[in-house]
C-alpha cells in the first residue's frame, strides 16, 4: 500500500511539473540583397519552422503544415510571445543567428481553432479532462488493450481524433495518475508533456 501511494505521489509531482513544451530554437543562416532584409528572411523563417515543430506536437499536422505555409508573417507574429536572439553575425548581405522563440499558448490555439486546425492544446481553463496520445503499435490489438485496461479503471476514453495508428483521448483529470499507473502495469511506456500523455507499447 506505501509503495503504491508513493508511486501514485511520484506520478502527480512529475505531471505537474512537465509545463508546454512551446520554446523553440533554430540556426539560420540567410542572404539577401542587404542583411536587413536577410534578417528579416531569417526571423519569418524561423517563426514558421518552431510554430511547425513545437504546435505539431498538440496538432494534426497534416492541417497545420498547411495553414502555417500559408498564412501571412503579420498573423504568425502574433503567436509569439518572445524572441531571443544569440550568436548574430551580420555581413553587407548575409544575416546567420540562433532564433529562440515562445510561442502564446492561448493566442496559437484560438488561432488553430479559427483555422479548423484539430488540436489539443489546453487553454487551462477545463481541469476535468486531460488529453492522451496513444500510438498503436500493432492495431486493434494494442487498441483492445488499452481499452481493458480503461474497464478495469471504470473510466470512459472519448476519442477526439484518429490519424494512422495515433488516437487521441479524452480522459478523466481526478484519474490521471490511477490510470498512468494502470497503463504501466498493463506493459505500456507513458509520458507526460503539458495537457497530453502520451502513450505507448514498448
Amino acid at each position: 500500500m506505501k509503495k503504491l501511494f508513493a508511486a501514485f505521489f511520484m506520478l502527480m509531482v512529475l505531471d505537474c511539473a512537465h509545463g508546454a513544451d512551446l520554446v523553440g530554437s533554430v540556426w539560420m543562416n540567410m542572404t539577401s540583397d542587404t542583411s536587413s532584409a536577410a534578417k528579416n528572411m531569417a526571423i519569418n523563417d524561423a517563426r514558421r519552422q518552431i510554430l511547425m515543430d513545437k504546435l505539431g506536437q498538440y496538432a494534426m499536422s497534416d492541417q497545420l503544415v498547411p495553414a502555417i505555409r500559408e498564412a501571412k508573417n503579420a498573423e504568425l507574429v502574433e503567436l509569439i510571445s518572445e524572441t531571443n536572439i544569440d550568436n548574430e553575425k551580420i555581413s553587407d548581405t548575409a544575416y546567420s543567428a540562433k532564433i529562440t522563440m515562445t510561442i502564446d499558448k492561448k493566442a496559437s490555439r484560438n488561432w488553430m481553432n479559427n483555422n479548423n486546425i484539430q488540436n489539443w492544446l489546453n487553454d487551462g481553463t477545463s481541469t476535468d479532462i486531460f488529453v492522451a496520445n496513444i500510438t498503436l503499435r500493432d492495431g486493434l490489438e494494442d487498441w483492445a488493450s488499452f481499452k481493458r485496461v480503461m474497464r478495469a479503471e471504470r473510466v470512459d476514453a472519448i476519442t477526439k481524433f484518429i490519424s494512422g495508428k495515433n488516437v487521441t483521448v479524452e480522459l478523466p483529470a481526478a484519474s490521471r495518475a490511477s490510470i498512468t499507473i494502470a497503463l504501466r502495469g498493463a506493459g505500456w511506456r507513458t509520458a507526460a508533456a503539458d495537457d497530453v500523455l502520451k502513450v505507448w507499447k514498448q
